[in-house]
Parts: structure tokens; C-alpha cells; sequence
């Protein structure tokens, strides 16, 4: 897992600049990846096993993996999935969905992932991001944020989406990077799906009040997209699922088109 360190924290460099990461998302649903809009509608893209292994092709920096029902049906991710996929791919991956104690944890890293991701069970219980990230590093610890748009900022939800929380996602994001969170994975549910690019204001906004990597997700669309949500947020690496998956554009592509552009992505 060391080994993946300078990756997970974009440190690997081009002069002197932080590279930026793409990152696919795999939403599995019943075993398939799925996606939506606003986290809702969801419409089959495929095996999350040929999927995650057409994105290793193409050298995507990292893969997430969410089991989008897990909490909300409380039950555990699907370690045989995990196994298979890890198995198929050499690049880093993060799993995320219905992870409940350290030896979930433990379970998802000995099946293969690198990272995981906690959103739910860390809303409801904090100590989960501390315990965890003292007993197997902060780089394997990663907090998911799904926030909604209100007249006074940003609320978190949990249970994919489904419940709100009354948490302020900028001070949620605060306390679990203190707590010893490595990464955010930070979601807009407004823009999740629709296209129309990331949500600047939310990812600038929690990029300023964190001083560990964001990864912005929810909203793209085009290649511009990308290059404006890495220059006006300071986001440390972008999310994408439907773009990929139905292959408007590949991975290779937002990447020729950011560094034309001057932003050091690796190639």
C-alpha cells in the first residue's frame, strides 16, 4: 500500500506542479454498474469487472468503487466483487459502501483495494475515521461527502443520498480531515449526472477549508469541465462515471486535453 502513497496524495510531479488524477467511478448496483442523475433513475453500464479492466487500459489513475446500496440496505460490500476486480487491474482502487467498523476495513484491503471510502457509518460514528486512520494510515482512509445545495450552504447526506444529516458539509469536511481522513471524495448531488460541469463553488469552498486532497465528482460533462474545475477549485483530482462509461470521451482524451492546456496530469 505504501507503494501507492505518492500517488493517492498527487504527488507525483512535472516540474514543479502537483499532477492532477482522473478517476472513474464504478456505482455498482446488484452486482453491475449503474449510473444516474441526481442519484436517481439509474440505468445499467455494464460488468464492473470488464469495466474496471477497460479502465486500466487506458491508464486511469485511480478507480472508485461504491456499492451505492449498501448502507441504506445494511449490508456489507461485496467482498467477492472487490476480489475480482482487484484482481483484474493494476492500478490503485478505493472501495466505498456499507462499510461499518475497522474490520470492514480490514476486509476490503485484504481483498485488494487500496483505499476506503466512509460516508454514512463516519457520519454517525466520527471515531471510525480516527480508529481507522491510526491503525492502517491515513492514506487508506478516504471521507465521501454527498452534499446538497441549501439557502445557508451545503448539507451532507448519508445512506447513498437518501438522508439528510443537518451536518454543514464545509465543517463536516473540516472535522474528518482532523480526525485523520487522508482524502475527500467530495459529491455534488445537484450536479451529479446532469453534465453540466462540477460544482465549483462547493469544491473551491471545501478545497479552501482542508489542507488535504479533494477529489471534486458530480457534473461532467465535456473536457472543459475538467480544466475549469482544476483551475478554479484546487481540487486535487476529478471523478467521472457516465462520461466514461459511455464513452463520450476516454480517459486518455481529458488527459491530451489538460495538459495541452498546461495542467500536469500523468500520461
Amino acid at each position: 500500500m505504501e507503494g501507492f502513497k505518492s500517488v493517492f496524495a498527487g504527488e507525483d510531479k512535472i516540474g514543479s506542479m502537483l499532477t492532477k488524477r482522473i478517476i472513474p467511478c464504478l456505482d455498482i448496483l446488484d452486482g453491475r454498474v449503474v449510473k444516474g442523475v441526481k442519484f436517481l433513475g439509474l440505468k445499467d453500464a455494464g460488468d464492473p469487472v470488464e469495466v474496471a479492466r477497460a479502465y486500466d487500459l487506458e491508464q486511469a489513475d485511480e478507480l472508485t468503487f461504491l456499492d451505492i446500496t449498501a448502507s441504506f440496505e445494511k449490508r456489507k460490500t461485496i467482498v467477492e466483487l472487490v476480489e475480482k476486480i482487484a484482481s483484474n487491474i493494476f492500478m490503485p482502487f478505493t472501495v466505498g459502501g456499507g462499510i461499518g467498523d475497522v474490520i470492514d476495513i480490514r476486509n476490503i484491503l485484504n481483498a485488494g483495494a487500496e483505499k476506503v471510502s466512509i460516508n454514512s457509518q463516519a457520519v454517525k460514528f466520527p471515531e471510525l475515521i480516527s480508529d481507522s486512520a491510526k491503525r492502517f494510515g491515513s492514506q487508506c482512509i478516504v471521507l465521501a461527502i454527498d452534499a446538497k445545495k441549501t439557502e445557508a450552504g451545503w448539507e451532507v447526506y448519508i445512506n447513498g443520498g437518501r438522508t439528510p444529516t443537518g451536518l454543514d458539509a464545509i465543517e463536516w469536511a473540516k472535522k474528518g480531515a482532523s480526525l485523520g481522513a487522508g482524502e475527500i471524495l467530495l459529491t455534488s448531488m445537484d450536479y451529479d449526472g446532469t453534465k453540466d460541469g462540477y460544482d465549483l463553488d462547493l469544491t473551491r469552498s471545501v478545497c479552501k477549508s482542508v489542507n488535504i486532497p479533494v477529489i471534486a465528482s458530480g457534473g461532467a460533462g465535456k473536457l472543459e469541465d475538467f480544466y475549469e474545475c482544476f483551475v478554479e477549485t484546487g481540487a486535487d483530482a476529478a471523478l467521472a462515471a457516465s462520461l466514461f462509461h459511455y464513452e463520450v470521451f476516454t480517459v486518455k482524451q481529458v488527459k491530451d486535453y489538460l495538459r495541452e492546456r498546461g495542467i500536469p496530469v500523468r500520461i
